[in-house]
């Protein structure tokens, strides 16, 4: 886990997200504490559970957003989940257990890549020596005899400097149109369905490892050009090197000790169910959840995965339910709890031109790929801001989503004319940005339709 004051996460957060700096604080204190806990005595360590965390705000305020660049911000497996998608045991839908298993698969992708990219040089070297081998076949070895040794040490240093010729030749890429033979592995396993209340993620666990070991691995030659082949062979040669027992056992534990879920629209399981709802019971979602939140054992087909220190942030807008509304269980495993505010004309100003993958940094750099140049005047942002902000208090508020709806509008006619335009210089300024958007802003019913 990396080592970040507090500070400097909230700085990092502060290069993608515009304000929430209450939000910001508490997570990036949440952070922190998971750091303060690995230097506690192991005594203690296990007693210390981490500070989970609701976020109250309207959509498109940068909840997920924060939670997300958090994760990557500690190379921490992070997922997201919606808990309308989650229903009660007995019923058909999602299991909640299945969170914590596509944790886990996120976990071990996650090392694996990481040890990919550790063995990448030796798996490079490995492919190259095998690209070789069909470029050039080794010389056979012959029944022994005297008299051919001095012909064959010749054969041999006249083959090792061939080889290392076209090796200069491959570096160089003056093979790479040339077609050579790829053998490559691969095992086709029978496609089931499997209909059960739960989805049959369980049953699915370990299906495919049953399976693996009746039906045999397949090779397959396949002509393909230099390039391709080495990338194939590399991948090949790198899956060798990892040692998945490593891995796994790694990945089990980063998911325990670092392990980040972002449930959101919990607002959506709040409150109790009225008796003549046909819908699945709010309520027993939330008890579901509860074993996980609290802290218990899944089972996953990497093994037993503990949940006591996964840290759960759940967010949602709270319009129509309270967070006292959800049980007192529940409610009592988020103590912190934090609000989101909305988002004014002066954010969308910040939001358009602060952050490192700002909106107005994109659409240049998308354009600029046709060679079509763009650029902004003050007055033309300012207003790009403007409208957004008043679509949102006419309609439905959907946050900092506006500005991509209102975006898309603005260059909707030079996306579909760059290509015949290149060496053009568009200049984004108020009488451009109007001319685009004052109809729609104009006429509301269209507005509603199109923003």
């Amino acid at each position: 886990m990396k080592n970040f004051t507090p500070r400097e996460i909230v700085a990092e957060l502060d290069k993608y997200i515009i304000g929430q700096a209450q939000a910001k604080r508490a997570v990036a204190i949440a952070l922190r504490n998971r750091w303060r806990r690995q230097q506690v005595a192991p005594s203690l360590r296990d007693e210390i559970s981490p500070k989970n965390i609701i976020m109250i705000g309207p959509t498109g305020v940068g909840k997920t957003e924060i939670s997300r660049r958090l994760a990557k911000l500690a190379e921490a497996p992070f997922i997201k989940v919606e808990a309308s998608k989650f229903t009660e045991v007995g019923y058909v839908g999602r299991d909640v257990e299945s969170i914590i298993r596509d944790l886990t698969e996120l976990a071990v992708k996650m090392l694996k890549d990481e040890e990919k990219s550790k063995v990448a040089v030796k798996a490079a070297e490995a492919a190259e020596e095998r690209l070789l081998d069909s470029l050039l076949p080794p010389i056979s070895m012959s029944p022994y005899n005297p008299d051919e040794q001095d012909r064959l040490a010749k054969e041999r240093e006249s083959h090792k400097a061939t080889r290392e010729k076209l090796r200069a030749l491959l570096r160089e890429g003056k093979l790479d149109d040339r077609m050579i033979d790829v053998e490559t592995t691969e095992q086709k396993l029978p496609i089931l369905e499997i209909m059960t209340p739960g989805g049959g993620e369980e049953m699915d666990m370990n299906l495919k490892d049953i399976f693996s070991n009746i039906f045999p691995k397949k090779t397959r030659k396949r002509k393909v050009k230099v390039p391709e082949a080495r990338v194939i062979l590399t991948q090949e040669e790198a899956q060798r090197l990892i040692d998945m027992d490593a891995v796994v056992k790694a990945a089990i534990e980063r998911v325990e000790q670092s392990g980040i879920v972002f449930i959101d629209e919990i607002d959506k399981i709040a409150g109790r169910q009225s008796g003549n709802s046909p819908d699945v019971s709010r309520e027993g979602v939330q008890r579901d959840l509860l074993p996980i939140v609290e802290g218990s054992t899944v089972n996953t087909k990497y093994g037993m995965v503990k949940t006591d220190h996964i840290l759960f942030i759940a967010s949602g807008a709270f319009h129509v339910a309270k967070p006292s509304d959800l049980i007192p269980e529940f409610q009592g495993r988020f103590p912190i709890r934090v609000e989101l505010e909305s988002l004014n004309e002066g954010d969308f100003l910040r939001i358009l031109t602060e952050p490192e993958n700002a909106l107005l940094k994109q659409y240049k750099a998308l354009l600029e790929t046709e060679g079509v140049d763009v650029s902004y005047t003050g007055d033309g942002v300012a207003e790009i801001a403007a409208i957004a902000s008043k679509v949102n208090e006419r309609m439905e508020n959907i946050g900092a989503r506006r500005l991509h709806t209102v975006m898309e509008r603005v260059f909707d006619e030079v996306s579909f004319e760059a290509p015949d335009m290149p060496g053009k210089k568009v200049v984004i300024d108020r009488d451009y940005v109007s001319k685009r958007l004052a109809e729609i802003v104009r006429d509301e019913d269209l507005s509603r339709y199109i923003l």
